[in-house]
């Protein structure tokens, strides 16, 4: 137990030592990372530009379509902006009070204006198998978390720039 802490501690040290270096090369930014739980290993390391969106995509597990959940990066805070669904299959769905259901047009539905602040800036996900194929949408590129840790526990959280004092 003792060790696994220490070696998850050891990790999250690293990935934050990253992050100074990464400001002062390229300008002050905040930073999207997704690090193993287990272990802290720092596996995706993005710089966000101002108001940053981008899109966490998986698999349905029964149905198979893609599932959005799309985040916004604002004025230090990380938040659940809105969620793409093309059907109501299990576990999915609008809840009353929880943003606002439009069609998509195609037979599915966005629930915009979520609106949720994320707690702590961070995410815990159970990265899913191959099939599953979790992803990170960002600036037209597509990081495929089900490569870089599947069947792991990752944490996907923003860091915040560095302030100057």
């Amino acid at each position: 137990m003792f060790r696994a802490r220490r070696r998850a501690l050891a990790g999250l040290l690293c990935a934050a030592a990253v992050l100074p270096a990464a400001a002062v090369a390229g300008g002050a930014a905040a930073r999207l990372q997704v690090l193993t739980v287990a272990g802290g290993e720092l596996l995706v390391d993005r710089p966000l530009a101002g108001q940053a969106r981008w899109c966490v995509a998986w698999n349905h597990s029964v149905a198979g379509f893609a599932v959005h959940d799309c985040y916004l990066w604002r004025d230090g805070t990380l938040w659940l902006e809105r969620s793409h669904q093309p059907d109501f299959a299990a576990g999915l769905g609008h809840l009353a009070g929880r943003g606002v259901q439009r069609s998509d047009g195609q037979g599915g539905y966005w629930i915009e204006h979520i609106d949720e602040a994320v707690p702590g800036n961070a995410l815990r996900l159970r990265v899913g198998a191959p099939a599953v194929a979790h992803r990170v949408l960002i600036d037209g590129e597509r990081i495929d978390l089900s490569v870089l840790a599947a069947r792991q526990a990752v944490w996907l959280r923003v860091v915040p720039p560095l302030q100057d004092e």
